[in-house]
């Protein structure tokens, strides 16, 4: 495990889509090149074979939880590669709807993020984990929750603002 953080250039997107259950069905060759994988051991994977470690979960119930009710969400997400590289991303995740207006897919979209993003979504994102591996998922989500609340935004405003 190497634990190297890796980049991508600012006019780059990394784009992919995963069936309803988060399976990936596409990945453009930048995820492919990112992630550490070939393209084979991608497919029909779960998208989560990326996660790294230190994001919270409540960030991934929220993403979940907005694109199943067919709802976009931007997140800031940190992904894990094959050997244990890691690479920050800007997510716009979407869902995709069939002719009779039901989710099809899921699809994403991002691009990378800035360092102002990053040095305040960082000591969050391990804040909301700590609470997380002391007190649950629900503290996590509480504790995101009451920062939003303090600053008077909604979730999306707060991350659009970052």
């Amino acid at each position: 495990m190497s634990n190297q953080e890796l980049t991508f250039g600012e006019e780059e997107f990394i784009v992919s889509k995963t069936d309803l259950n988060g399976k990936i069905t596409y990945g453009n060759s930048l995820f492919i090149e990112m992630s550490g994988y070939d393209e084979l051991s991608l497919l029909d994977k779960p998208h989560n074979i990326l996660r790294h470690e230190d994001m919270p979960s409540v960030v991934f119930k929220l993403l979940w939880s907005r694109i199943k009710e067919g709802k976009e969400i931007f997140a800031y997400v940190k992904n894990k590669t094959k050997n244990g590289d890691f690479y920050w991303v800007f997510a716009h995740v979407t869902p995709s709807f069939d002719t009779d207006r039901k989710i099809s897919n899921y699809h994403s979209v991002r691009r990378k993020p800035t360092q102002k993003a990053l040095d305040v979504i960082k000591p969050l994102y391990a804040t909301l984990l700590q609470k997380e591996k002391t007190g649950g998922i629900n503290v996590s989500e509480a504790a995101l929750n009451q920062l939003l609340k303090e600053k008077g935004v909604s979730y999306d405003e707060f991350i659009l603002s970052l």
